[in-house]
């Protein structure tokens, strides 16, 4: 196991010596709009976040405490207020739906239906491989892609083991690379199709709700709508990809469907708790799906919430929080005693993500107080003289090679209000450039650092980082062509994404 790296080596010293030097720099010599401190003090905050984060200097939740104390010490915000956006209701969303994650890990529902679905693909190489990638981007949809990707390995690492004592050692080799790598990027893909099937998207939707106050709201099933088609598509190219790279040059023999059938039959038959936590896990994907209307043209089909006195107080957030209390409150049959989901179980949830959510909503609350948002469109409004199509693609391989090398939640929190002002600035409905630049941060194969999948999957020593990033380099292009086009195909008829001038409620 890899040693875990002290705060206090050269590096991280360095991180943190750069971030503070950058900070007294901006703070003490520029002045970006005079007789607006704030503006360049807010710039001088997330500057000194950006490196800290990016270095990782010290963990990645501390630094996103830094706006609790130098918003209201340098004037930009008042404590209150900076506090009140660290937890709201897209963090009760994360939080609802990382616990239905837990009690299906709890009860090994996620493996059961990884399962499934491969015993029912095939046994050729490009199935299995295809069957893997599917199980992952499906699940990722709905949990996290860490532990997605966790739960998948050693499923793919108990095929390659058992193919070894009968397959061309050579072949074996090979394959192993699209199998390993197919989890990893099929974890990321998946995290495209719903709202919280990755971090960047839920901070695409609280970045909105500050930035522009009157903005439509986005939600589960209009997201769907438009990431599924890009989600689809981007595993179909990647498994494209990866299986004429690394396919084996010769067929094999010694795998069939017994092989998953036999990890399936050693789960048993399904049990009570199994069976709550999936007709839980089904309600939530369904309420989720049908809470808000939906406007298809000039058909709309209403949403569950107008059955209730007000059905703009429910939100996402209150679905996936009133599935996990029930959770809490169905006791179990096998263990006397437990319930589906105990606190023990739910202590788990990653509360320094949590901590970097609230870190990146400060942040963009930091840069539309202060002006900082609009400076930097201002600045900008050079880029107005290319075309869209050019702005926009740059702008998303921008992102794509930026996440490589840093957290896609963070680029995303510290990016999304700087391309809204640039929207505004060259008269652009600010969503034609948020939305993309969002889904763009989850286009990271490159590199092991880029994702915890990617992290995990390296781990295995079986795939080179050269591989890597060949492989990776061309999918990440392909994710930058694909998000264009959809975003233009699906953008008009399902986000109502208007290409000419600023939309009503922008001003």
């Amino acid at each position: 196991m890899k040693a875990r790296k002290s705060y206090y080596e050269p590096v991280s010293l360095w991180g943190i010596i750069l971030g503070i030097l950058f900070f007294l720099i901006i703070l003490l010599f520029l002045d970006l709009k005079p007789g607006h401190p704030e503006v360049t003090r807010t710039l001088a905050v997330a500057v000194l976040m950006a490196t800290w984060w990016v270095a990782e200097a010290v963990p990645l939740a501390v630094t996103a405490l830094l706006p609790v104390v130098l918003f209201p010490m340098l004037g930009i915000m008042d404590g209150k207020e900076v506090s009140t956006t660290y937890f709201n209701h897209i963090i009760f969303l994360f939080l609802g739906g990382f616990m239905m994650a837990l009690a299906m890990e709890k009860w090994s529902l996620h493996k059961r239906i990884a399962l499934a679905i491969m015993m029912h693909v095939g046994v050729s190489p490009g199935k299995v491989l295809l069957g893997f990638m599917l199980a992952t981007a499906f699940l990722s949809m709905w949990i996290s892609n860490t532990a997605t990707a966790m739960m998948m390995l050693p499923i793919a690492l108990s095929i390659i083991l058992e193919l070894e004592q009968t397959v061309n050692s050579d072949d074996i080799k090979r394959y192993s690379v699209a199998l390993f790598l197919g989890i990893a990027y099929s974890a990321s893909i998946g995290g495209l199709a719903t709202l919280v099937g990755t971090p960047p998207n839920l901070v695409l939707v609280k970045t909105l709700n500050i930035l522009f106050p009157h903005a439509p709201e986005i939600n589960f099933a209009e997201w769907m709508m438009m990431g599924l088609p890009i989600s689809l598509t981007m595993l179909i190219v990647a498994w494209i990809l990866l299986y004429f790279r690394h396919r084996p040059k010769n067929k094999w023999k010694g795998i069939s469907i017994r092989t998953f059938r036999n990890e399936y039959n050693q789960l048993g038959k399904m049990n009570y708790e199994e069976k709550v936590v999936i007709s839980l896990f089904i309600l939530l994907a369904v309420m989720w799906l049908t809470r808000a209307d939906l406007v298809l043209g000039h058909v709309t089909i209403p949403g569950w919430s107008r059955l209730l006195d007000h059905p703009k107080f429910i939100n996402d957030g209150t679905v996936a929080v009133t599935i996990a209390v029930i959770l809490f409150l169905i006791p179990s049959r096998n263990r006397p005693g437990d319930r589906i989901l105990d606190w023990k179980t739910a202590n788990r949830l990653p509360w320094n993500m949590i901590l970097l959510f609230g870190g990146g909503f400060a942040l963009a609350k930091g840069f539309e107080v202060s002006g900082l948002a609009v400076w930097f469109g201002e600045a900008l409004k050079w880029v107005g003289q290319f075309s869209d199509v050019w702005i926009l693609l740059t702008i998303l391989t921008m992102m794509s090679f930026l996440t490589e090398l840093t957290s896609n939640t963070a680029s995303t929190q510290m990016l999304l209000p700087v391309f809204a002002g640039l929207a505004v600035s060259i008269n652009m409905n600010p969503l034609l450039i948020m939305i993309p630049v969002t889904m763009a941060a989850s286009l990271a194969f490159m590199l092991p650092t880029a994702t915890p999948p990617n992290a995990i999957v390296f781990g295995t020593n079986r795939i080179g980082i050269r591989t890597m990033i060949k492989t990776g380099f061309w999918l990440n292009m392909a994710g930058v062509f694909t998000i264009y086009f959809f975003i233009h195909v699906l953008g008009m008829g399902v986000m109502h994404l208007h290409t000419l001038g600023l939309p009503a409620w922008v001003k």
